[in-house]
């Protein structure tokens, strides 16, 4: 029998694919936990129709996210903090600092997007990748300063 996988399925398959099982394993299985879908004319014509609109919208946020990548790589956040003997940071510069930052400037990008492989602790210029989408990330530069 032929199914329609609504779900991701170990050892059969992901998402919208079409795979060969046995009757009972999809009447038995597969079917009462909603995992799939019999293949029919029609239930392939509606995952084919779906398959297009998620690709056109897709391709969108990826346009979308290339050209906030495009503004991104012109920012450059100036984060001060206060600093002790050898220019050594109380604290440190973390991705909720550099969140807000970009804030200020205008972006609303979530911290969990934001890729730093460890808090910043020493001054200096530091680039920072962000994650904006599957695929297309951007680089922001993020100065150090300190207090006065």
């Amino acid at each position: 029998m032929k199914v329609i996988l609504i779900e991701n399925v170990k050892a059969l398959g992901k998402t919208g694919d079409i795979v060969n099982v046995s009757d009972g394993y999809a009447r038995n299985f597969l079917f009462p936990r909603d995992l799939a879908t019999e293949a029919t004319e029609k239930n392939v014509a509606i995952l084919k129709q779906s398959k297009d609109v998620v690709s056109q919208k897709d391709s969108r946020n990826r346009k979308k996210a290339e050209e906030t990548a495009e503004q991104l790589a012109a920012v450059s956040c100036v984060i001060t903090r206060r600093v002790g003997d050898q220019d050594k940071l109380f604290g440190s510069v973390g991705v909720k600092d550099i969140e807000k930052a970009l804030a200020e400037k205008g972006f609303t990008i979530d911290r969990k997007n934001i890729i730093l492989g460890e808090p910043i602790k020493t001054l200096g210029t530091f680039p920072v990748k962000i994650k904006l989408s599957s695929g297309v990330s951007a680089e922001v530069k993020v100065i150090v300063t300190g207090e006065q």
